[in-house]
């Protein structure tokens, strides 16, 4: 994690705040604020906040009310801009906040996507090993941050679940999804490296997907699966406890 402050002497230390913090729609900002809230996890002892950095002060407003030292989660698939240099600029007014590494790049994530993905698996009868799957991601034309954290994440994917092949495609980078889902038979999975249902997920992959006449399985976004708020809980408690023992 990026840093690690002591609770504040004015909050009990029972009851820390915690803001989950997106990218959002700049187009149409409430209806992602109001996705994100709703996968918020639960976590007993804390207020769990949630703010797209699309709405205008709604990240503001829950610094304004998470005391002094909160803990942000980036709800990002990449360790790159938004989390390395949006998201601090947007943080002053909170400079003791412990920032956390975004769910992409979380250790933990390969194990809570392979087993949803073993479980839509089992449901439909079909082996990994005879199974071909199609991870769709965000990709970059001007950094390659995006592509190393799917590039990562898919390594590790393959030493907890092992398929017949994996074709990785990306919206805005070769090689294209376009490109790589007409290699996909009917028993394929398409997995979208994205932490929300927006618009790269509605539309690029959708339209990917149709024009090539994709007939496998459409999983939900890996932020949507089950699993994902356990993984975001553990991460935040995790804070909470290096940042006690220190």
């Amino acid at each position: 994690m990026y840093s690690i402050k002591s609770p504040s002497p004015k909050a009990p230390a029972t009851e820390r705040c915690a803001i989950v913090v997106s990218h959002g729609q700049p187009s149409d900002p409430d209806p992602a604020e109001a996705a994100l809230a709703s996968i918020a996890p639960d976590l007993p002892g804390w207020r769990v906040k949630t703010a797209t950095l699309a709405k205008p002060q709604a990240l503001e407003s829950a610094l304004a009310d998470a005391g002094v030292d909160p803990v942000i989660y980036p709800m990002f698939m990449t360790d790159g801009w938004f989390v390395q240099s949006a998201l601090p600029k947007r943080l002053k007014q909170a400079p003791n906040a412990t920032v956390l590494p975004p769910l992409g790049v979380d250790p933990d994530l390969p194990d809570v996507v392979a087993k949803a993905l073993k479980a839509e698996l089992d449901g439909r009868g079909w082996l990994a090993s005879e199974t071909t799957l199609l991870v769709a991601a965000h990709g970059s034309g001007r950094s390659p941050n995006s592509a190393r954290d799917t590039v990562q994440f898919v390594d590790r994917l393959t030493k907890v679940i092992s398929f017949k092949t994996i074709h990785t495609g990306y919206v805005e980078q070769p090689p294209h999804l376009d490109d790589v889902t007409v290699l996909c038979p009917p028993q394929s999975i398409s997995l979208p490296f994205f932490a929300a249902d927006g618009g790269h997920v509605q539309d690029d992959i959708h339209d990917a997907l149709e024009s090539s006449g994709f007939s496998g399985v459409r999983m939900a976004p890996v932020g949507l699966l089950p699993g994902v708020k356990e993984l975001m809980a553990r991460a935040i408690s995790r804070a909470a406890a290096v940042s006690s023992a220190g």
